[in-house]
């Protein structure tokens, strides 16, 4: 059995490798406007309920809380599906 040394390329195909850029998915949460707006939303939602009277309880609060979490993880999903960021170390 004979091998040849890895030197040697005659015969061999050349092989062309392109690099490619790393990228994220999408800026990271806490660099968006989005987070903020959801963290005031949330807390305007949470002390609103904690001021009025009965009529607006902790039920609806809390359900209203919930319709923004899952906009905002919409919104988020969204993000990263159309967008891409250099990935830098």
């Amino acid at each position: 059995m004979t091998t040849r040394a890895t030197t040697d390329t005659t015969g061999a195909p050349e092989v062309h490798r392109v690099e490619r850029q790393k990228s994220t998915e999408a800026k990271s949460a806490y660099k968006t406007t989005e987070l903020i707006v959801y963290v005031l939303a949330v807390l305007g939602v949470l002390i609103a309920s904690m001021i009025v009277d009965q009529s607006f309880g902790a039920d609806p609060a809390w359900r209203y809380v919930t319709y923004l979490t899952v906009g905002y993880m919409i919104s988020r999903g969204l993000a990263k599906a159309g967008s891409r960021q250099p990935y830098r170390d």
